[in-house]
């Protein structure tokens, strides 16, 4: 009962954590959103590496290197990942938070459809139903948009696609963070040397505190991780799924309310499009794993 306890508290924390980070990336300016997602690679990995050698993870963290199925799996991994944080580094800081949070809300609609389509899954009626709903949402809000949310589409497609490499790949959370952002810190690395040779470089010329929040993406990178992490392990996967629903409301509310982005009625039409398709999804997938426990023989 503590673990159960302490698992909500410190999954809460985590998707805190993440609902909240709106409010970071802005701080960075007046850094590009490419040169964030460049020291976002180099600090995180510098960072994670850090807690590998306190944790004595150094083995595990070899032994990814020497196998091949591995490093090809995390070589997609981190190319999906950068893709993620460019599409959400890029929309929080250029006035598009509401529309970020839609893709975290629509990840587990483009989760289950990657299931279909890569892993030959079936779909229960009241699945296909709830996808149908979600689809119709991204319809309206691109007639709304004047183009398809794109930042939404890519931060879902990305996240899903992260999801599924992740699990393939089977590997504590450190240890494959820290792989992924090592296959491209010569690529973020090189980048950040180029704009210090066209004078473009924001680091080390924006004053100390933004040298400092610079560096400290590492830590807000790998500390809802590190929560999440311990989180997992006490908690069940039906908990787990709901409290994942946090980090996209605490954006969107931040969104509506800090950053004072237009709701007109169309796109509240499309969100609560998306919420009942997601409403939908979770309580057929709550009834679905409570048949599943009922079916299971009781050992005597």
């Amino acid at each position: 009962m503590n673990d159960s306890k302490s698992g909500v508290g410190l999954g809460v924390a985590a998707y805190l954590c993440w609902g909240f980070f709106p409010l970071y990336w802005p701080l960075l300016d007046p850094a590009g959103s490419l040169e964030i997602l460049a020291h976002r690679f180099v600090w995180s990995m510098l960072f994670v590496l850090i807690l590998i050698t306190v944790m004595g993870r150094w083995d595990k963290f070899r032994a990814i290197w020497h196998d091949r199925r591995l490093m090809v799996i995390l070589t997609f991994a981190s190319i999906t990942i950068a893709l993620n944080w460019g599409g959400f580094i890029y929309g929080v800081t250029n006035g598009h938070v509401i529309e970020t949070s839609l893709g975290y809300f629509i990840n587990p609609l483009v989760t289950v459809l990657l299931g279909v389509f890569v892993l030959k899954e079936t779909l229960r009626p009241v699945q296909w139903g709830a996808i149908a709903i979600g689809a119709i949402a991204v319809i309206v809000l691109a007639v709304d948009y004047g183009r398809p949310p794109w930042i939404a589409l890519l931060v879902a497609f990305s996240f899903a696609t992260y999801g599924f490499l992740k699990k393939k790949a089977n590997l504590g959370a450190f240890e494959g963070l820290g792989m992924e952002t090592l296959i491209l810190f010569p690529v973020a690395l090189s980048f950040l040397i180029v704009l210090q040779f066209r004078h473009d470089l924001t680091f080390g010329h924006a004053g100390v505190g933004n040298v400092a929040l610079l560096m400290g993406t590492g830590v807000v990178t790998a500390i809802p991780l590190l929560l999440f992490g311990a989180a997992a392990t006490r908690l069940s996967l039906t908990t787990i799924g709901l409290l994942q629903y946090l980090g996209p409301i605490i954006q969107f509310i931040t969104g509506l309310t800090i950053f004072d982005e237009d709701m007109n009625g169309a796109r509240w039409i499309g969100f609560i499009l998306v919420w009942v398709a997601l409403l939908i999804f979770t309580l057929d997938a709550i009834s679905s794993r409570r048949r599943r426990v009922i079916a299971e023989p009781v050992p005597i």
